[in-house]
C-alpha cells in the first residue's frame, strides 16, 4: 500500500510539473505572436518606401536647334520616370562638336542606351562613337530626311512610338560605312582657302555614313540646298535645288571597285549605299541590305536634257515596285553593282556628300564598309498572323 502511495505521489508531480512547462511554452509562444503581431502593425502604420529605379540608363544626345527641342526634355524625363527608369543624361550638341564628344561622355558615365536626337548629321556624329563599343543607338527622329530611321522602319512623325523602339526594340547589328578624301580639290584660284564654301575642298579625315554617300549631283544637289527652305518644306526641298542642275556636265569618273580593274566612265553621279530608301517614297538602291557585310553602287546618267531625266526618275520610281528596263541605248539610266571597297577619281574635283551632309569637292575618294560594327536599336518584327 505504501508503494501505491508512493507511485501515486510520482506520479503526481510529475503531471504537475509537465502542466507547469505546459503553461510556461504557451505563454512564450504568446508572447512571441504578440511581438510579432506588433511588428507587423507597425510596418503597416509605416509609409511605404518605392521600389527605386530599374532598368537601362539612357543618355540623350540632341541638337538643340532642332524645332520642339524645347518641350522634348521635359516630356522625355517624364516618360523615363513613367517606366521606373533611372533619370536619364542629356547632352546638347554644338558647332564645334556635333555629337562625338557628348556620346563618348555618355558611354563614359555608364549609359547603356544612347539616343540620337536630331537629323542625320547627329545620328552620324553619335554612330562614330558607338561603333565597336557594343552598347546600341536608339533614335528619336527630328530631321528633314532622317535617313537611317526610314531603313529601319522606325517612326519619322510619331515620337512616343520611337520611344518605344529605343526602349523595348531589339538591339540589331548593321554595317557602317566610311569615305576617306584622298585628295581634296582646290578653289578655283588654287589656294585651297575655304571663303567660298560651294568651292571648299574636302576635309581629308574618315567620314562615316549609315545609308549613302555619293560623288556628283546628289552632292551638288545637296549643297545648293536653302536651309530656310528646307525648314519650311522638308525633304522637297532638295529637289527643288536639284532642278538647277540639271543641265550641269557629266563627270568622267575613274572607278576601282574591290581589286578589279579600274574603269572609266562618263556620270552624272556615283553612289555607294548602305541601304537604299529616300524620303518621299523613293528606293534608290533596292537591292541593298544595311547588314549583309557588303555595299551597293549606283551609277547614274542621262543624257538629252529634260528627257534623260525624266527617263531616269522613271528607273528609279519603277525599281522601287522591283520592276526593271533593260532596254538599250537609253538616255536616262541607272545601273547597280556590289562591292566592299570602292575608289573614285575625278580629274577636275566634285561635290561629296554623306548621308545628306557635304563635305566639299574632292579629286579622289575611297570607301569601304565595316561589317556588324554598330548596334542599333530597330523595332521588334511583327509575327505574321497566318
Amino acid at each position: 500500500m505504501e508503494l501505491e502511495v508512493w507511485l501515486l505521489v510520482v506520479a503526481t508531480v510529475v503531471a504537475l510539473v509537465a502542466i507547469g512547462l505546459a503553461l510556461v511554452v504557451v505563454g512564450q509562444q504568446r508572447a512571441l505572436r504578440t511581438a510579432e503581431d506588433a511588428r507587423n502593425a507597425a510596418d503597416d502604420a509605416a509609409p511605404t518606401e518605392p521600389a527605386g529605379p530599374v532598368g537601362p540608363l539612357l543618355a540623350f544626345v540632341a541638337n538643340p536647334s532642332k524645332n520642339g527641342m524645347g518641350q522634348l526634355r521635359p516630356a522625355v524625363v517624364a516618360r523615363c520616370a513613367a517606366e521606373n527608369l533611372r533619370e536619364p543624361l542629356w547632352f546638347e550638341t554644338t558647332v564645334d562638336d556635333p555629337g562625338v564628344g557628348q556620346t563618348r561622355e555618355a558611354l563614359a558615365r555608364g549609359a547603356d542606351v544612347v539616343v540620337a536626337v536630331g537629323g542625320d548629321g547627329t545620328v552620324r556624329a553619335v554612330a562614330e562613337a558607338m561603333v565597336g563599343t557594343g552598347r546600341p543607338m536608339g533614335l528619336l527622329p527630328m530631321g528633314t530626311g532622317n535617313l537611317l530611321a526610314r531603313n529601319l522602319d522606325i517612326s519619322v512623325t510619331d515620337r512616343e512610338e520611337a520611344f518605344d523602339v529605343a526602349l523595348h526594340g531589339m538591339d540589331r547589328a548593321i554595317d557602317v560605312g566610311w569615305l576617306r578624301v584622298d585628295r581634296p580639290a582646290p578653289t578655283k584660284d588654287g589656294s585651297g582657302k575655304k571663303d567660298d564654301e560651294s568651292q571648299a575642298p574636302a576635309d581629308t579625315k574618315d567620314h562615316i555614313f549609315l545609308v549613302i554617300a555619293g560623288l556628283g549631283f546628289d552632292a551638288a544637289m545637296v549643297a545648293d540646298t536653302d536651309a530656310n527652305l528646307k525648314s519650311k518644306v522638308g525633304w522637297v526641298a532638295y529637289f527643288l535645288a536639284g532642278f538647277r542642275h540639271l543641265h550641269g556636265r557629266r563627270l568622267e569618273m575613274v572607278i576601282t571597285l574591290d581589286d578589279r580593274p579600274p574603269v572609266t566612265a562618263r556620270l552624272r553621279s556615283l553612289m555607294v549605299g548602305n541601304c537604299g530608301r529616300l524620303p518621299g517614297g523613293i528606293t534608290l538602291i533596292p537591292d541593298a541590305v544595311i547588314d549583309d557585310g557588303i555595299h551597293d553602287i549606283a551609277a547614274i546618267d542621262t543624257r538629252g536634257g529634260i528627257m534623260g531625266w525624266a527617263q531616269l526618275f522613271g528607273e528609279v520610281m519603277m525599281q522601287g515596285f522591283g520592276v526593271t528596263n533593260d532596254l538599250p541605248n537609253k538616255i536616262g539610266r541607272i545601273d547597280h553593282t556590289r562591292a566592299k571597297k570602292v575608289q573614285l577619281h575625278v580629274s577636275e574635283g566634285e561635290q561629296v556628300q554623306v548621308d545628306g551632309d557635304v563635305l566639299g569637292r574632292a579629286i579622289d575618294v575611297s570607301t569601304w564598309v565595316d561589317p556588324g560594327a554598330l548596334i542599333v536599336r530597330a523595332p521588334v518584327p511583327r509575327l505574321s498572323s497566318k
